[in-house]
């Protein structure tokens, strides 16, 4: 059974460059067919969809984020990861990284999403942006 473990640190000044790592175990990230998403929940709100990238290494992310947002990979230790920059208070959230086998045409659009879309979920990681 695949596992996603998030990791970064958890206070970020504004302005600065948020930086998560997502490890996989028990499975490839290059796995056909298979979509790596970094989603977001601020507090008392839903679930933010921020992009993904996929087996093959192409890349998709929702566009109010995507001038700030990079999702990369490194095959070699089975890991993906966010970079969200010039981050604001407003990109207070907890983070998780997530596998599904698709990647919803609404998600690009802003569209929420829903746990039950993925599969496999990490535990999350509370990212604070504060000075």
């Amino acid at each position: 059974q695949v596992q996603l473990q998030e990791s970064g640190p958890g206070l970020v000044k504004p302005s600065q460059t948020l930086s998560l790592t997502c490890t996989v175990s028990g499975g490839s990230i290059t796995t056909n067919y298979y979509y790596w998403s970094w989603i977001r929940q601020p507090p008392g709100k839903g679930l933010e969809w921020m992009g993904a990238i996929a087996y093959s290494g192409s890349t998709y992310y929702i566009p109010s984020l995507k001038s700030r947002t990079s999702i990369s990979r490194d095959t070699s230790k089975n890991q993906f990861t966010l970079q969200l920059s010039s981050v604001t208070p407003e990109d207070t959230a907890v983070y998780y990284c997530a596998r599904s086998r698709a990647i919803v045409a609404g998600w690009v659009q802003g569209q929420g999403v829903r746990r039950a879309d993925f599969g496999s979920w990490g535990q999350g990681t509370q990212v604070t942006v504060s000075s």
